[in-house]
Parts: C-alpha cells; sequence; structure tokens
C-alpha cells in the first residue's frame, strides 16, 4: 500500500539539532551522497531552518521503501529541498538510504525497485501545521543579503516616539540575517494641515531561526515646526493609528 502525503511547514518548534546536524546526519547514511554538487552543499551551509516529511510509503510482501522529504530554509529567503528514498529491497534486506536533488531523479530510482508497479495509492488531506513562518513553506518577503541586524539597530535608535518597540524586539532583531523595505499604501490617513507628509514602510527581518518579523515605520512633518520626525511601531495598525492621531492634532 502506498500512502502519499505533505506536510508544508518548517518546524513549529526548535529541532533538538541544528539545521547542519539535519544535513549531516543525512549525507552520512546516504550511500550517493557523493554524488551532490558542491554547490548545493556550499548553499546549505547557509541554512537558517530545517524541515523533514514523509512524502509516501509502499510495504508489501516483507519490502518495504518511504521517500522524505528535507527542506532547508536559507539566509536569502530561499528554501532548498532534498529527496530522501529509503528501502530495503536490496541483497541482505537492510535499510538502504539514497538522496537526490529533485522529484524526478527520486522517481526514476524508485522505478527500479522491485516492487509492485500497480500497488493503490491512497491520497490524504495537505496537513498544514502551525509554523513561525507565515506563510510556508516560502516566506512572504524576498530579502536582501547584508548587515540586517545593523539595520534595525539604527532604524529603533532614529524612532522618536516614546511607545517604539522596546529592549525584547531589539535583542530578537539582532540575530536578524535579511529584511526588505517596501512602501506600505492603502487606508490614508486624515489630510490635517495643509502641506503634511505621511510615508509609511515596512521593515521586514527574517531572524536565523526562520522567523519573519516586522516594523512599520513612519515619516512625517506634523509637526509644530514642520520638521521631519521618524516613528516606529510594532504592527501596522498601530503605526496608521499614530498618523491619524498626528495628523488630527494638527488639523
Amino acid at each position: 500500500m502506498s500512502v502519499p502525503y505533505e506536510t508544508t511547514a518548517y518546524e513549529p518548534h526548535p529541532s533538538p539539532e541544528s539545521p547542519e546536524e539535519h544535513l549531516a546526519r543525512l549525507l552520512g547514511r546516504a550511500l550517493n551522497s557523493f554524488e551532490l554538487p558542491d554547490e548545493t552543499i556550499r548553499r546549505l551551509d547557509c541554512a537558517l531552518a530545517y524541515d523533514g516529511s514523509l512524502h509516501s510509503a509502499h510495504h508489501s510482501a516483507g519490502l518495504h521503501r518511504e521517500t522524505y522529504r528535507h527542506t532547508w530554509l536559507l539566509a536569502d529567503g530561499s528554501a532548498l529541498t532534498l529527496w530522501e528514498l529509503v528501502h530495503n529491497t536490496a541483497p541482505g534486506g537492510e535499510a538502504h538510504h539514497e538522496v537526490y536533488l529533485d522529484e524526478e531523479e527520486l522517481g526514476t530510482a524508485t522505478g527500479r525497485l522491485p516492487l509492485p508497479p500497480d500497488a493503490p495509492e491512497f491520497e490524504l488531506p495537505v496537513l498544514v501545521p502551525l509554523s513561525p513562518l507565515s506563510p510556508v513553506p516560502e516566506t512572504r518577503h524576498a530579502y536582501a543579503p547584508g548587515d540586517a541586524a545593523d539595520h534595525a539597530r539604527r532604524l529603533l535608535r532614529r524612532a522618536e516616539n516614546a511607545d517604539r518597540p522596546g529592549a525584547e524586539t531589539a535583542s530578537r532583531l539582532e540575530t536578524a540575517a535579511g529584511h526588505q523595505i517596501t512602501q506600505a499604501f492603502g487606508r490614508p490617513c486624515r489630510a490635517g494641515r495643509a502641506g503634511l507628509g505621511f510615508s509609511l514602510y515596512e521593515h521586514a527581518f527574517l531572524l536565523r531561526d526562520g522567523a519573519e518579523v516586522s516594523l512599520w515605520e513612519v515619516e512625517h512633518t506634523a509637526t509644530p515646526d514642520g520638521r521631519h520626525m521618524c516613528e516606529v511601531y510594532a504592527t501596522e495598525d498601530a503605526a496608521r493609528d499614530a498618523m491619524e492621531r498626528r495628523a488630527a492634532q494638527l488639523s
């Protein structure tokens, strides 16, 4: 009986093993790991998070094979997947592990196994566990490399509002490995005094554990003397509410 199913989330809880340790274990048990390109291994050296899931399984007359999907989240926000085939169809009946770059290679290897080709397939619902990444498996942003942690420090340092994110947020952002800045549009604030200017920016950060954190920056000139001011908030709603308040105070 073959049972294919998918999970599509990175580990919702910290694993006792690091992404590097998961990779080392996979390569150590796979008989053909030497066939993987060096470039693939180099990319995986900077992995931030790991997810492993059973993809399909077949058991028949004492023979079995399972396929597993191993996915690593990389520092640039992309994901890299390796496919593992485990079977006991070789002489001696011991479990053999093989690793492949894509599903096509995996399918070719699976087709060589002495298992019935007409085994029935049973479809199961897709399982989507809770995850610190949203959405999954891809991140919401295209993160740029660079000193994201320093960018976060400078952003929080120039914020002038008393209710800006505090020490806990600053500590989390010390592990930022990538960031992206985008201007946010949508709900306008009240015009207030003529000549007032408001801009809203989302500063998205990718942390080393795979989590995503966004800070919302309001830039405006709604000050008594018309000077430029920067405020930073933990949520978009809080930032837009602040824009409304500033505009109302000077209307």
